[in-house]
């Protein structure tokens, strides 16, 4: 015979059914909220972490460290800062010196060995490497990158692999770099490029040149100095498989950070007239250009040899250049 269940043990009953109810309710919030923040997933957690508080504070070159790492470091400073003149200085006769390097620094396009975060800085470029480069069409290392810029913008001779003074230049990269974690969206960065150039006006770019650079690139555009100003073109600039060769990078160069004292007050119509003028001129010649861009996607604005001299002769088609719909 069942015993009679009393209306205290269901009132019990009751309140177990209700405790776990709301126990249960507890847990669900709590795995919906880890499932929440599970959904954006760790890549996108590292990619906060590795972008928040990024600024442009490289350290001081006044706590480089001491020892052999701090004289690296240096060394690297003053490669960056005087490029052709620490690599010639170095060389067995001037002969060699001028094939081991042009007459151009990598101050001449970054400024104050690459410290100046308006002006094509490096700070930070160590942690954006390895990187890869649709003109090579693979990843490649910093050291890479630097001899990149040794046979393109320096039309010069590569730092063999065990060369110190490649090390001296990295180790001088990685020190202004210090602080940036690796994959850190850099806002000074990829900053000297035109999108949408005008067809330009190659004679409004001479006399523009005669007005606002002459007095600092000199009327044959070889320049008054690497770092006071470089060579434009010329056998002591770069050569026409460097970045700069392309009407996209120099009117976007142009425009960020010229003329000196007056940067951003070039229109983008005066800036491609002048990018015309200046890559419309005689520079070294690339001999690589058929192993550029492997991988496709050429870009159409190189200004080679072919392009300089239909300029000369009148047959030059912009539009083509600039990757235009002829009108």
């Amino acid at each position: 015979m069942m015993k009679k269940i009393g209306y205290g043990s269901i009132f019990l009953l009751i309140l177990a059914v209700m405790a776990i109810g709301v126990l249960s309710s507890e847990l669900s919030a709590e795995k919906s909220k880890t499932a929440e923040v599970q959904s954006d997933g760790p890549e996108t957690a590292r990619t906060d972490q590795a972008t928040a508080g990024i600024t442009h504070s490289p350290p001081s070159l006044d706590e480089v460290p001491e020892g052999p790492e701090g004289e690296a470091v240096k060394r690297g400073y003053e490669l960056v800062n005087n490029t052709s003149e620490v690599l010639r200085a170095d060389a067995a006769s001037v002969e060699d010196g001028q094939q081991r390097v042009n007459e151009l620094s990598c101050t001449s396009c970054h400024a104050g060995a690459g410290l100046e975060e308006d002006s094509s800085s490096m700070v930070g470029v160590a942690s954006a490497y390895p990187m890869y480069i649709g003109r090579s069409g693979e990843i490649v290392t910093l050291e890479e990158r630097i001899n990149g810029c040794m046979v393109r913008s320096m039309n010069g001779e590569v730092f063999a692999e065990d060369d110190e003074d490649l090390d001296a230049m990295v180790a001088y990269l990685n020190y202004i770099s210090e602080g940036i974690p690796q994959g850190a969206e850099m806002p000074w960065r990829h900053q000297n490029s035109m999108e949408n150039v005008p067809v330009p006006d190659v004679d409004n770019g001479e006399k523009l040149y005669q007005a606002s650079c002459l007095a600092c690139h000199a009327a044959d555009g070889g320049g008054t100095g690497s770092n006071s100003g470089p060579a434009v073109w010329g056998e002591g600039s770069f050569n026409d498989g460097a970045g700069l060769a392309r009407m996209t990078k120099m009117a976007g160069y142009l425009q960020n950070n010229m003329p000196k004292g007056a940067e951003n007050t070039l229109s983008d119509q005066e800036a491609s007239d002048l990018a015309a003028f200046i890559l419309s001129q005689d520079r070294p010649e690339w001999e690589g250009h058929e192993q550029d861009w492997p991988n496709g996607n050429r870009p159409p604005d190189a200004m080679t040899k072919e392009r300089r001299d239909q300029v000369k002769d009148g047959t030059i088609d912009w539009n083509e250049v600039l990757g235009k719909e002829a009108k």
